[in-house]
């Protein structure tokens, strides 16, 4: 294959990674998954706020709320019209009892059940902005001539913003996002922009807020803008937010640093405040911190801080953590949980052979896990947890506490398909998935959004980045381009089991690969030399490809793969 591909595609696709048609089970649905932010004055109780749920399937549903902390009290009324669609909805109505909360931002989640219904549990998200959603000052930072800096805010009616400038010039503005339409989140963003020849040093601004149904958002905001040289720490993602069972094993999760400024971005230390249960650590030789979370105390919500302390200007960093420890329970799957490991979308279809990721809660009670080596097909049970595609065992590539990757068996029915986990004998949530004859989707290298593929001396055609074999394309030369998602071979394959490595390959027809296409253009098709499974590996199609002379040239040129008219999601490549 040129080269260690095997490295590169366990990275992209392990975590950084019956009948067709689903009958004689209600299904649950709720019109709304994230209730806010809603912002409340502070000493006082909020609006009581309505999410209807409803039934997409049989028979009819019996609900049961429950909320992860106290100002959010939930409860289920008695069946009406929807309002906004035809049928019957179950009013799920949530109290804020919030006088006793200080100023601040808080989030609930509530979870609604049924233990007979497809698609059961759901969440929702409730948060509320206590003394409202206008920040009280902003300190923006910003590098000479460089990009702008912008922040967000958010309330619960249109108001009246206005951003002056004391310094420096008209810096400053304020602007309501996206288009009118009715609304009950209205995001306003805040941009410092710096002005050609704006040396470094700190300017002055505001935005006056009024008109606010909310008094305590009317006032006036200080704005500084730090105009510097120095490196602009920021992070993703800028907070984390964990819900583990009790004595559950330990999470890992990364956090990334990077530099928005100018100069080398220089870590100097990572701490942590609020409790044993929280450690981090900066990963040797990356700006990346190795966060570990440890749900060993008594049920309930824990705070905590990462600080990360560095040479940039606008240091310390900290990133707010909250964790939840809950009773232990049965797998639960998430709802739209079971996506495709290529662009990880909910909701979106996976087809029949299809590297797939399940998202939940509890899945296994063991550190995460891979297949043994050697072994000339995956297993479709790892350490006692299972995947079950219309009751049928599925292969496996990984298990862990929140996510298992496995490949949905090539004979799955086109339709719905229901997925469920079991650990050891305890059966978890049914949740449903889409599948579609062809869904094709080009793996992403974890780099902007740039493509995995290899040129055909084995460097990747990316422009020259330090570190990594890369180099742009040419017209003329030979691409692999490498995928999932295309359906079933000929000759087919089992699932679980490599691809052949000889003749007959297990390959795939009509299929077209498009350079430069974009939404509004189809750009210049090509048909390929080979498309097929990639040789030994499991799921992983191959399409191999020789670059149109035609082709558009840059460091970003679209690319997409249509397979018997499916289109797959756009990736860039660097054509010469």
């Amino acid at each position: 294959m040129g080269v260690k591909l095997a490295a590169v595609l366990r990275w992209a696709l392990l975590p950084v990674i019956g009948g067709a048609v689903l009958q004689g089970a209600p299904k649950l649905r709720l019109t709304t998954a994230a209730v806010g932010p809603i912002s409340i004055a502070q000493g006082a109780a909020g609006t009581p706020q309505t999410v209807e749920a409803y039934n997409a399937g049989d028979g009819s549903l019996n609900l049961n709320v429950e909320s992860s902390s106290p100002w959010a009290a939930p409860s289920v009324n008695a069946a009406r019209p929807c309002s906004n669609q035809p049928g019957v909805c179950l009013p799920i109505v949530i109290s804020l009892p919030t006088a006793s909360l200080a100023k601040g931002t808080y989030t609930a989640i509530i979870t609604v059940r049924d233990p007979n219904a497809i698609d059961a549990p759901q969440t929702i998200t409730v948060t509320v902005q206590i003394g409202g959603g206008v920040p009280d000052r902003l300190d923006l930072y910003v590098a000479p001539n460089g990009s702008a800096a912008e922040t967000r805010f958010f309330t619960n009616g249109p108001i009246s913003a206005v951003a002056s400038t004391q310094t420096g010039g008209q810096w400053l503005t304020v602007t309501l996002e996206g288009a009118g339409s009715f609304r009950f989140v209205f995001p306003y963003v805040v941009r410092a922009a710096p002005q050609p020849g704006m040396g470094e040093g700190v300017y002055s601004g505001s935005v006056t807020v009024s008109n606010s149904l909310l008094a305590a958002e009317n006032k006036t905001i200080p704005v500084t803008l730090n105009v510097t040289s120095r490196p602009v720490i920021a992070a993703t993602p800028q907070n984390l937010r964990l819900r583990l069972a009790q004595n559950a094993p330990k999470q890992l999760v990364n956090v990334v640093l990077f530099n928005r400024g100018l100069g080398v971005l220089s870590i100097e230390g990572v701490t942590t405040s609020g409790g044993d249960w929280l450690a981090a650590q900066r990963i040797p030789g990356y700006d990346m911190v190795r966060v570990t979370v440890t749900a060993a105390g008594p049920l309930g919500i824990y705070t905590g801080l990462i600080t990360v302390t560095s040479n940039a200007a606008n240091g310390p960093l900290t990133i707010p953590v909250e964790l939840e420890i809950v009773p232990a329970g049965p797998p639960f799957a998430y709802y739209q949980g079971a996506v495709n490991n290529a662009t990880f979308e909910p909701g979106e279809a996976v087809a029949p052979g299809d590297l797939v990721a399940l998202y939940g809660e509890q899945l296994s009670a063991s550190d995460p896990q891979t297949p043994p080596p050697p072994a000339p097909a995956l297993p479709v049970n790892i350490g006692g947890v299972q995947v079950l595609v219309n009751d049928r065992p599925a292969p496996l590539f990984y298990t862990s506490y929140g996510q298992i990757n496995f490949q949905a068996p090539y004979d799955t029915p086109v339709g719905e398909a229901r997925v469920r986990v079991i650990r050891g004998e305890v059966k978890g949530n049914e949740i449903s998935m889409t599948v579609a004859a062809h869904v094709p989707r080009i793996l992403r290298l974890g780099i902007q959004n740039y493509g995995i593929a290899v040129n055909q001396d084995g460097s990747f055609p990316l422009p020259a980045i330090s570190g990594l074999n890369s180099r742009p394309a040419k017209p003329g030369e030979a691409l692999v381009i490498y995928a999932i998602g295309f359906g079933q071979t000929s000759p087919p394959v089992r699932a679980g089991d490599g691809a052949p490595g000889a003749e007959p390959l297990a390959r795939v027809s009509g299929v077209t690969v498009f350079f430069g296409s974009t939404p509004i253009s189809t750009g210049v098709p090509v048909t390929p030399l080979f498309v097929g499974l990639t040789p030994n590996f499991v799921g992983l199609y191959q399409v191999n490809v020789v670059v149109p002379e035609d082709a558009p040239r840059g460091d970003r040129v679209p690319i997409r793969i249509d397979v018997n008219g499916a289109s797959s999601n756009h990736v860039d490549i660097a054509i010469q």
